[in-house]
């Protein structure tokens, strides 16, 4: 009877588990699932989305994102003193800063913008939508990069 038993219990492999959890960490994955015959083993993991926040877009990525040095100290520096002044995001999505891969930036650190001009380029679903200057003004700080993630109402450059 036990014989019997033993049969129809799943042998679960610890090692392979493992592998699976390591790899959802490295991908950024929310679920794998392993099917080798009658076995199937899945793993999964629960991701905390901001309210209203794309699925495809987990909470750690955007911090991940933020953590290079220069956009901190440019951060750090002109804000602080001048929150008011930031153009902030209308959208979530990712922003680029040039208009094309390989093509000169939109903007720079002192570059003086009439109001209307294209500040950067906030892509949300497949829609590049261009985020103007509100008024004229000399650039003091761009705090995101090219390629990054940002949420709704995120500060993305400093315009005083």
């Amino acid at each position: 009877m036990n014989d019997k038993a033993d049969k129809g219990a799943m042998q679960i492999d610890v090692n392979l588990v493992r592998e699976l959890a390591d790899m959802l960490d490295s991908t950024n994955l929310t679920e794998i699932e392993v099917e080798d015959g009658d076995r199937k083993i899945r793993v999964a993991r629960k991701v905390q989305v901001a309210s209203g926040a794309p699925v495809y877009a987990p909470a750690p990525v955007p911090q991940a994102a933020a953590a290079p040095a220069a956009p901190q100290a440019d951060a750090a520096s002109a804000p602080a003193a001048s929150a008011g002044n930031a153009v902030k995001s209308p959208m979530v999505g990712t922003a680029y800063l040039s208009p094309e891969p390989g093509a000169a930036p939109f903007i720079h650190v002192g570059h003086q913008v009439k109001a209307g001009d294209t500040l950067l380029i906030v892509e949300a679903m497949k829609v590049m939508n261009q985020i103007h200057a509100p008024a004229a003004g000399t650039v003091k700080a761009i705090l995101v990069e090219s390629g990054q993630p940002v949420e709704f109402d995120q500060p993305l450059v400093v315009i005083e």
